[in-house]
C-alpha cells in the first residue's frame, strides 16, 4: 500500500511525487520540500504542457519558475480516448474525482505515459541565480503539484493537453464546440420615481432565480490569482491567515445554505478566530 504524504494523499498524486524522487534528485527536493512546506509557492498556474509558479526566496521579490511537459499529440490523445470510452466506469470514476487505478495500463496500451519517464522529460526553469537543474524553488513547485493534483486529478490531463471539458466531451463521444453567444434581451427602463414606493420589493421575475451555493472549484481563487499584498510592513503569515479567513467564510455559507438557517453565520470551529 502506498504511503500517505503531505503533499500526496491519493494514489495519482503518490505517483507523481515518487517518479520525481527516483529521478535522482533527492538533495534538491529535500530542500524543496522544506520550502513546499512552509509556504513559499505563492501561486501555480497549470496549462497544457506547462506549469507557471511563483516561489518566494530569500529575495524580496518571488523567483518565477516554469516546468514543461510535453503534451501528448492529437493521435496519442485519440488512441487513450478510444481506449476509455470502452468503459463506462472510467468516465464516472473521473467525475467524482477519481483517478481509474488502471490508468497507466491505459495509456502505456496507446504507447504513452501520463507521468514523466525520465527528468530529461521535463524542461525547468527558474529566475534565481541557482546555477543547479532542479533548484530547491523548482523542487518546492513539484511537491506542491502533488497537492494540486491530489484536489483535482483533471489537472494531470490538462498538463499532458487535455482539460476536463475535452476529455469528458470526447468520453461521451461529443464534439466540444464554442456555445453560440445569446443576444442580450431588451430591457425597458422605467423612472425612477414612479416605483420609489416599491423600490426594495423583488418582482414576480425574481420567483424563477434560483441561486446556487458550492465549493469553489479552487480554494482561495482570488488569492491565488492576486499573489501577495505588496504591503512590505505585513507579517509572513498574513497571506495565510487571509487565506483561512476565505475558507472559514466559504465554510459558513455552505453550512447556512444546508441547515436553511435564517441567522448570521456559524461561529468559526477548531479555534479559529477568522483573523
Amino acid at each position: 500500500m502506498s504511503r500517505k504524504t503531505e503533499f500526496a494523499q491519493s494514489w495519482w498524486a503518490q505517483r507523481w511525487i515518487r517518479v520525481l524522487e527516483r529521478f535522482g534528485w533527492s538533495a534538491r527536493l529535500n530542500r524543496g520540500r522544506s520550502y513546499a512546506r512552509h509556504g513559499n509557492v505563492l501561486d501555480v498556474d497549470i496549462q497544457p504542457g506547462l506549469v507557471r509558479a511563483r516561489v518566494q526566496g530569500s529575495r524580496n521579490k518571488p523567483y518565477r519558475v516554469e516546468i514543461g511537459l510535453k503534451p501528448l499529440s492529437r493521435a496519442d490523445w485519440s488512441r487513450v480516448i478510444g481506449l476509455l470510452r470502452r468503459k463506462a466506469i472510467y468516465g464516472a470514476r473521473l467525475l467524482s474525482g477519481e483517478m481509474p487505478r488502471d490508468i497507466e495500463e491505459i495509456f502505456a496500451s496507446a504507447e504513452v505515459s501520463l507521468f514523466p519517464k525520465s527528468g530529461d522529460e521535463l524542461i525547468m526553469s527558474c529566475t534565481c541565480p541557482d546555477w543547479a537543474s532542479p533548484c530547491k524553488h523548482v523542487a518546492a513547485v513539484y511537491y506542491v503539484l502533488g497537492s494540486e493534483f491530489d484536489r483535482d486529478p483533471f489537472l494531470l490531463f490538462q498538463l499532458r493537453g487535455k482539460s476536463r471539458e475535452q476529455l469528458m466531451a470526447a468520453l461521451r463521444g461529443q464534439r466540444l464546440e464554442r456555445p453560440p453567444q445569446a443576444r442580450a434581451p431588451k430591457v425597458s427602463s422605467e423612472p425612477l420615481e414612479d416605483h420609489i414606493a416599491d423600490y426594495w420589493e423583488a418582482g414576480d421575475e425574481l420567483e424563477d432565480i434560483t441561486i446556487r451555493v458550492t465549493p469553489p472549484p479552487v480554494p482561495q481563487a482570488i488569492l491565488k490569482r492576486l499573489g501577495p499584498i505588496p504591503l512590505h510592513d505585513l507579517p509572513e503569515e498574513w497571506h495565510g491567515d487571509l487565506a483561512r479567513m476565505y475558507e472559514v467564510v466559504s465554510n459558513d455559507a455552505l453550512a447556512f445554505v444546508n441547515a436553511g438557517r435564517t441567522s448570521g453565520p456559524t461561529a468559526p470551529q477548531n479555534g479559529s478566530n477568522g483573523s
